[in-house]
């Protein structure tokens, strides 16, 4: 509520907050200066952790170097982080005073892997119990694994194209590199007629996805949105062609337009993830369906730490980015926000695609005061709305959870029961850990004895802490949660 530095995080969920009181050892009190309809969500691990005073408070001068590295580290969950070697692994102890309930199992090891078909590998071996984020190759494969289920849930995230409209900081300075052009609303709309998401389904994920339409991911149904009839960007190079020569893009005889106020060639950069195998197949298409319109793009990979580095300077064309949202979306809601610009010095910022409308803010405000469900909804369809004609994040696709487990280890790692068409509910991992037991038929193996494994695909650095998954930011496709 009062450090720049931790807002960068989880700002946007406390701007309403008055005060917040440990009353007595069991008890915390938020008082929030107006109605706020998401607190039960907000202040659960879900959203803003509970932290002990006596550890933080004499680290809120270095948050930016303070490593909490000191195991076991102080937590609330069902697991406590005993071990952690970055991008190797990270082991876990059960807390036998989990209020809940103590888990099953005496240890959790999450293992790192550099690939995914080496996660893969491992579980069909038996060295893992439980793999995520593997590609729809790998996943049909396993369909068909003995003493293995696979299984796939909604989206809870997308994969998007960032569009850089023009950068500017908090007090409205304008900062980094971008094309000029991309301030344009013809030109962005333009991209997005250009974009053929259907093939990018079909191609990228193997049909395990849909197409990208509101901000708000399909897993979370309360917060569905279509535009209206007719308001549809769907994918048409004829109306992309028609709206860049009616704002006076001149295409010259190689095909690629100019500027109409510089005379500068069309010629965009679109930054990617260079250790994702995702982004590159959407990258190549892209490049090709814009040329086709007579806009040229230059593909630039680069690590996450470097294209972190350019998204927060403002030095990028269009970026691939990918977020994800629980039940509420007050947090990705909020990262779209004016006040989630950095300062002038470049420092405090969480934004996503530096858009900022008055409107849209206004709207985060009365959507967070809205307790009708219906409401609320309401209100929240006409933020992606905004979201979606300003087209600054230009929502690609949801791509499907992809899980598999082995059932002759360990049983309930998976929840609920699959619909018609075998997707099953969309799985907490927080839960799923929690919940985790031996298998009956395992009672002699090793895996039984006291340690659950799970795998991830080294794709994003990993780290478990009291049973929540926690990840950076920009990281791959589908890394954030």
């Amino acid at each position: 509520m009062t450090n720049e530095t931790a807002a960068t995080a989880n700002g946007s969920l406390v701007r309403n907050f008055a005060k917040v009181e440990a009353t007595d050892a069991n008890t915390l009190v938020i008082t929030t200066k107006d109605p706020q309809s998401n607190m039960l969500y907000v202040s659960t691990p879900s959203s803003i952790p509970i932290v002990p005073k006596h550890i933080w408070e004499k680290h809120t001068g270095d948050l930016k170097s303070f490593k909490n590295d000191s195991f076991p580290l102080v937590g609330y969950g069902p697991w406590k982080l005993v071990t952690y070697k970055t991008e190797q692994y990270a082991k876990l102890d059960a807390n036998k005073d989990f209020f809940l309930g103590a888990p099953k199992f005496d240890h959790l090891l999450e293992q790192q892997y550099k690939t995914t078909d080496a996660a893969v590998a491992a579980l069909r071996s038996g060295q893992l119990d439980y793999v995520t984020k593997m590609n729809s190759t790998q996943f049909k494969a396993l369909q068909s694994e003995k003493s293995v289920t696979a299984f796939q849930t909604p989206g809870h995230h997308w994969s998007a194209i960032e569009i850089n409209a023009g950068a500017k900081t908090r007090n409205g300075k304008a900062i980094g590199t971008a094309n000029p052009v991309l301030a344009d609303q013809a030109v962005r709309t333009a991209i997005a007629y250009a974009t053929d998401k259907k093939t990018l389904v079909k191609k990228v994920l193997n049909n395990l996805g849909a197409p990208g339409v509101g901000y708000l991911p399909p897993a979370w149904s309360q917060w569905a949105w279509t535009p209206e009839p007719g308001e549809a960007t769907h994918f048409d190079p004829a109306k992309a062609n028609a709206l860049l020569d009616e704002a006076g893009y001149k295409k010259g005889k190689d095909g690629i337009r100019t500027a109409p106020k510089s005379g500068k060639k069309l010629n965009l950069r679109l930054g990617i993830h260079s250790d994702s195998t995702g982004d590159a197949q959407i990258s190549s298409y892209v490049k090709g369906w814009l040329k086709d319109i007579g806009i040229e793009v230059t593909i630039q990979p680069f690590g996450m730490t470097k294209l972190n580095d350019n998204l927060a300077k403002g030095d990028w064309d269009m970026l691939m980015d990918s977020w994800g949202t629980g039940p509420d979306p007050s947090y990705m809601l909020g990262i779209q926000t004016c006040d989630t610009r950095p300062q002038d010095d470049g420092t405090s910022g969480s934004t996503d695609a530096f858009h900022c409308d008055k409107e849209y803010d206004r709207l985060f405000q009365e959507q967070i005061k809205a307790f009708d469900p219906a409401e609320r909804a309401r209100i929240v369809g006409q933020m992606q709305d905004i979201l979606y004609r300003h087209n600054q994040d230009m929502i690609l696709y949801y791509d499907n959870g992809l899980y598999a487990a082995r059932t002759d280890t360990v049983k309930g790692l998976v929840s609920g029961k699959a619909d018609a068409a075998g997707v099953m509910p969309t799985q907490l991992t927080f839960w799923n850990y929690a919940k985790a037991a031996p298998a009956a038929k395992s009672a002699e193996s090793s895996m039984s004895t006291g340690t659950v494994a799970a795998g991830v695909g080294a794709v994003a650095v990993l780290g478990v802490v009291g049973g929540l998954a926690v990840r950076r930011r920009k990281a791959g496709a589908g890394d954030r949660e």
